[in-house]
């Protein structure tokens, strides 16, 4: 992974943190890594260095559109640093930088709730896209992408 990956991985992990907006933000990016990765035309797009980055910003601000107006920022900063084609290693390295801060985070707030010190493990499944599958003895909670994709599409099934 490029150092550049990083930096921007850092730098948007960062802003969200003190926002308050991490989960958000996770979301966002997670999503549009997946279109991203969905969409050869897109990807061509974004690595195309013949289009001018302020093209390429307001091709990223129409797609990100309001819902999430730090990520939307972030696009618009990425793509005017000529580095728009790179999106998809920047989210690669976004998940890393997730996992190791958060993996703190969530273990303490499980044994807050639980009232009692907690032995987890952790296990990445490249399956999961992104996000979180939470197992406590019969107890699943499933916020990963790939969870929240089949969910989506039951429900488009079901109307």
């Amino acid at each position: 992974m490029a150092v550049a990956h990083r930096i921007y991985a850092e730098a948007l992990f960062g802003a969200a943190k003190d926002a308050g907006r991490l989960a958000q933000v996770h979301e966002a990016l997670a999503d549009f890594a997946i279109a991203t990765a969905e969409s050869p035309e897109l990807r061509a797009v974004l690595r195309n260095p013949q289009l001018e980055p302020s093209a390429k910003s307001a091709i990223l601000a129409d797609l990100a559109g309001e819902k999430e107006p730090l990520f939307t920022h972030f696009l618009q900063v990425v793509a005017e640093k000529r580095r728009a084609g790179e999106l998809e290693d920047i989210a690669k390295e976004f998940e890393r930088e997730l996992s190791d801060a958060e993996e703190k985070v969530i273990l303490k707030q499980i044994e807050d709730a639980a009232g009692r010190k907690v032995d987890a493990t952790r296990k990445v499944d490249p399956d999961l896209v992104g996000g979180i599958v939470l197992q406590a003895g019969s107890l699943r909670v499933d916020a990963s992408v790939r969870g929240r994709l089949e969910r989506l599409r039951q429900e488009l099934v079901k109307t």
